[in-house]
């Protein structure tokens, strides 16, 4: 079963919230976060891209810079732009992407659920990006931004979340960077309180769906701390971290596209001669083509598009993983054919998440940088829900969720 638990959380008052609240920390670097951040001396990414309060080039692993971070967070709490909550509440927090709309509610998730796999992950983390996340909570004593989780639909919770949505927002606003619209609920009712614990604890699992290195680093976090502390009971705040957690079914997960540099001295002639041996390639013209379908994908070379669908025998509809398009494309398009070996270390090969359309494909490919391009048909919740049940590990680049969790609009103290 799931623990979970309500948390005093720290907020921007109301009239703050819009220059208080950011993107997360990594899906932009120290230069996109100085420029957003301008003059504004309430942005967030004063704390969590903390490299922006010192000199262009100055390392954001500078123990100086995690600090400042630190000593800006304490600043904030001085003058007011955040203020903690007197009592513990859960929080529900909308978005909504091409009118579409996701609810997550916001919860203080067990560190010992993450330690024992209640808290299933489907990505492999590196240590060393763990540190850098694991350096940030303990010197902040929070956990400034939180980790977004899928849990299987729930009728109560559904029920709940629904009446809550038609009151007025504590926070409604429009992100500039992105036109996406967010709205946050402050659930302080004792009785929706008891339902929401009680409703969690029925369910065998959650899911990470983005943020593993943040969900690692707050869970190692919380086991250190509760090492050092000689009078440990386990009631104390740093048993828990702050996640949002939506219904799987709401989530949306868009295409993660690949774009590669050569053919690996083959011809284009030769390529698509070698790629009929897996797959039916059919010239689709010069109009972007977006795959339909599962095991399909769209190649694009040559100022052409072309559909490739992979033959019946070339995966394993038994196995959670050899059943993904991005293990098939992997295969049989990158490592057999090109060469590429390694996702995540081979320089021919870049990513672009699907929320840039195939334009960018086209765009990067038709500039020179790129030779070819090959788009994916999005993975499913469903998916990622078997492998992570399954006790495997996704391949990389697999996953890309949209809309991203703003960061400040509510952040979890450690005591």
């Amino acid at each position: 079963m799931a623990i979970i638990k309500p948390f005093k959380g720290i907020r921007p008052p109301k009239q703050f919230v819009q220059e208080v609240q950011s993107r997360p920390y990594d899906v932009l670097d120290s230069e996109e976060a100085r420029k957003e951040a301008g003059n504004n001396e309430k942005s967030l990414y004063h704390i969590i891209k903390p490299e922006i309060n010192f000199p262009e080039g100055t390392s954001e692993y500078d123990p100086r810079v995690y600090q400042s971070g630190a000593e800006h967070f304490q600043t904030f709490m001085n003058k007011g732009w955040l203020v903690q909550d007197t009592k513990d509440c859960y929080y529900l927090y909308a978005q909504t992407m091409n009118n579409k709309t996701q609810y997550g509610l916001v919860v203080g998730a067990y560190v010992n659920d993450y330690l024992t796999g209640v808290i299933k992950k489907h990505e492999l983390t590196r240590r060393d990006k763990e540190e850098d996340r694991m350096k940030h909570v303990r010197v902040n004593n929070a956990n400034i931004e939180p980790v977004f989780f899928a849990y299987p639909d729930n009728d109560k919770l559904n029920e709940l979340i629904r009446r809550y949505a038609t009151l007025t927002p504590e926070y409604d606003f429009i992100a500039a960077e992105d036109g996406f619209r967010h709205r946050f609920w402050i659930i302080d009712n004792l009785d929706d309180i008891k339902v929401i614990t009680m409703e969690f604890q029925k369910m065998p699992s959650l899911y990470i769906a983005d943020g593993h290195h943040r969900s690692a680093a707050a869970a190692l976090v919380g086991a250190e701390r509760a090492k050092q502390n000689p009078h440990h009971s386990g009631n104390e705040e740093y048993n828990y971290f702050m996640a949002v957690c939506f219904p799987s079914s709401q989530l949306t997960i868009l295409d993660y596209n690949r774009v590669v540099k050569e053919l690996n001295g083959l011809t284009s002639e030769a390529f698509l001669e070698k790629l009929k041996k897996n797959f039916d390639v059919i010239d689709r013209g010069t109009a972007p083509y977006k795959p339909q379908c599962l095991h399909e994908f769209s190649l694009y070379l040559d100022n052409h598009w072309f559909s490739l669908t992979a033959h019946s025998g070339t995966f394993d509809e038994t196995d959670p993983i050899g059943v993904l398009d991005v293990d098939i494309s992997s295969r049989l398009i990158l490592d057999e054919i090109l060469g590429i070996k390694d996702l995540r270390s081979d320089k021919r090969i870049d990513f672009v998440g699907g929320l840039r359309g195939l334009e960018e494909l086209k765009r990067r490919v038709d500039s020179g940088e790129m030779r070819m391009a090959l788009a994916l048909y999005p993975v499913t919740m469903e998916q990622i829900m078997n492998i992570a049940d399954s006790g495997k590990i996704m391949p990389p680049k697999a996953t890309w969720f949209e809309p991203k969790l703003r960061s400040g609009l509510v952040i979890h103290k450690l005591d």
